[in-house]
């Protein structure tokens, strides 16, 4: 983009750059090639000297000459003219509120119209907007089929009309369509003209008079160089477009176009193309675009592009993500399902399951609950080696805690309930477990059942 330009430019800046002093002679000189430099690039010769002048009346001054690094200012000086001459502040496209709102596209055969439109339908689709598409072009062979294509790689819906119809009634068939299916914005995609064919340009008006629009953007082909301006000024003054699209930027463009436009007409640059792909469009900036032609780069639009293949890959990542906690979701419930059929009871999941506690393990702490009389509860049955179990709840307990259960062993005949359990065999072969509080004493046993324990049991 600009290359030619750009290293012309940095080539008059090298011979500033370089001195550790400036005279007003060094840089005259260095403006001499700024000049020879723009005109190269087909900027307009009126803007050029302009720019030069401004230039030099603010870099041959006391603040530059007696600077330290007096080369590097007189490169920051013609970067902000340079700004200012791009178009000063960036005048973005804003999106009307008027529903549907009419966005008219107009230009030059061949400056790239109808890519424009489907590129323009993208845009403004990610921005929450539902475009409609008006193939108005009936005179340029293939080109409604052209804006079908292009649209169907989108999904965005095209209005065409009946065959041989005139553009004006196209037009306004368009903007019916966009009421009833709800679509919010209207893109026309107009004939290709000459802007000295008064007879195109009159049809131009026809629409514009049919159809109202919020916006009318002037497709411009940058390779075009001060030709495009020249067809700018006369569309200004026919149709008073209120922004221009530069197509191209990504090739061998001289730069003269941009950098004239917005000094010779006095309207605003909307976007840049800058690739064949229905992605490729930015907004203009001209802080950056200036940036660009000084070889300073432009990190500002390398990191909004980031950004948006970043928002991509991550809105995949999160399909992706969805979709596998709905596998997961699914697959369990078709084994509750199944376990149902089974006869299951859920309540073995709740003592083995991934959320219950360990089988076999004895309660912390934490658990513990105190009945109605103030005692502990009996814990939960412990089905591990008493010795296990007994040292487990002692450390559980911790050393010099009186009012705190502790696990002793006991002769198992000493208990009428571990007894009774074994007599009806549901107690197992363990030794039963005395637990001592301040408050009362209450016997249980290893692995027998609330019903076996009665009132002991809690």
């Amino acid at each position: 983009m600009f290359d030619q330009l750009s290293e012309r430019l940095q080539g008059a800046f090298k011979t500033l750059t370089g001195r550790g002093k400036l005279s007003e002679a060094n840089i005259e000189e260095a403006l001499r090639e700024v000049r020879r430099a723009l005109l190269e690039a087909d900027v307009n010769f009126k803007v050029a000297r302009s720019f030069v002048d401004d230039v030099k009346a603010r870099a041959i001054g006391e603040e530059v000459l007696r600077s330290l690094t007096p080369g590097q200012q007189v490169v920051r000086i013609v970067h902000e003219e340079l700004v200012k001459l791009l178009g000063g502040s960036a005048e973005p496209f804003r999106m009307p509120s008027a529903s549907p709102a009419v966005i008219m596209v107009v230009g030059l055969q061949g400056s790239g119209k109808t890519t424009f439109c489907a590129k323009f339908a993208r845009y403004v689709r990610k921005r929450g907007r539902s475009p409609l598409l008006a193939a108005a072009d009936t005179y340029r062979p293939a080109a409604q089929e052209q804006l079908r294509t292009l649209a169907s790689q989108l999904g965005v819906p095209v209005h065409v009309g009946p065959k041989g119809a005139d553009p004006v009634a196209i037009t306004a068939g368009a903007l019916v369509e966009a009421r009833s299916s709800g679509a919010d914005i209207v893109i026309l995609d107009t004939a290709g003209r000459l802007h000295v064919d008064t007879v195109m340009m009159a049809e131009l008006d026809r629409i514009k008079e049919a159809t109202g629009p919020q916006e009318i953007l002037l497709v411009l082909d940058s390779m075009t160089g001060q030709d495009a301006v020249n067809v700018a000024q006369e569309f200004a003054e026919r149709l008073d477009f209120t922004g221009a699209v530069l197509t191209k930027l990504d090739g061998d463009t001289r730069g003269g176009a941009a950098v004239s436009l917005k000094a010779v007409t006095g309207k605003p640059i909307r976007f840049a193309g800058v690739g064949e792909k229905l992605d490729a469009l930015e907004g203009f900036h001209p802080d950056r675009m200036a940036s660009r032609i000084l070889g300073m780069g432009d990190v500002l639009t390398l990191v909004e592009r980031a950004q948006e293949v970043a928002d991509l890959d991550q809105a995949a990542k999160l399909e992706e993500k969805l979709r596998k906690q709905s596998r997961a979701a699914a697959g369990r419930e078709e084994d509750g399902a199944s376990g149902s059929a089974r006869g299951d009871d859920p309540r073995d999941e709740q003592d083995g399951g991934r959320g219950g506690r360990r089988e076999g393990a004895r309660p912390s702490r934490g658990d513990r609950q105190l009945d109605d009389a103030g005692g502990e509860k009996a814990p939960e049955r412990d089905r591990r080696e008493p010795e296990e179990a007994d040292r487990a709840w002692k450390r559980n307990d911790g050393p010099g805690r009186e009012s705190a259960p502790q696990a002793v062993r006991d002769d198992e005949e000493d208990d009428e309930a571990v007894r009774e359990a074994r007599e009806a065999g549901e107690a197992p072969d363990g030794i039963a477990v005395r637990h001592v509080t301040a408050t009362r004493r209450r016997w249980t046993a290893s692995g027998v059942p609330d019903t076996a324990r009665g009132e002991r049991g809690g």
